[in-house]
């Protein structure tokens, strides 16, 4: 069964780096800038805090960036906003390691819920290699809280 998301974030405060929280009209700038809303679970972690480095150990693995940092993954992993680098409609949102991120699917929901992907640099946007790796950010938060691992061993 999952956990439930409050219980999750309560477990992000007590993580080393949790920024301040982002205010509701910060999330209402960054919704008009981006062009789409944030989900249920992501709503309610910015509103907890506006970006963490998760994990207690150097240089966490997970570092999911404030609001004013996410951007396409396009832009993110190469550095140019074309869609020979991959669509539109993915967002790198939490820096992995290395160029690496995870990835929100904003063009498309599940149970109200964006998927989230490996963005990694060294396939990226081959869709064969950039698989899903959560339904949403409530259970990609819950891996890597339960597991306490890199992206590559969630799950296993």
């Amino acid at each position: 069964m999952a956990t439930p998301m409050s219980d999750l974030l309560e477990e992000v405060s007590h993580e080393p780096f949790p920024h301040p929280p982002a205010t509701p009209e910060e999330i209402e700038e960054f919704e008009r800038r981006m062009g789409w809303k944030l989900d249920p679970d992501l709503r309610a972690f910015y509103l907890h805090c506006n970006g963490a480095a998760l994990l207690r150990w150097p240089d966490s693995p997970y570092e999911i960036l404030p609001l004013s940092k996410i951007a396409r993954a396009r832009v993110a992993i190469y550095g140019e906003d074309d869609d020979k680098w991959g669509p539109a409609s993915m967002y790198a949102f939490c820096y992995v390691r290395d160029g690496n991120y995870v990835v929100l699917d904003v063009s498309r929901q599940v149970d109200g819920r964006y998927p989230l992907l490996d963005g990694d640099r060294e396939t990226w946007p081959n869709p064969e290699y950039c698989t899903q790796i959560a339904s949403s950010f409530s259970e990609f938060l819950e891996q890597v809280l339960r597991t306490r691992r890199s992206l590559y061993w969630l799950g296993e």
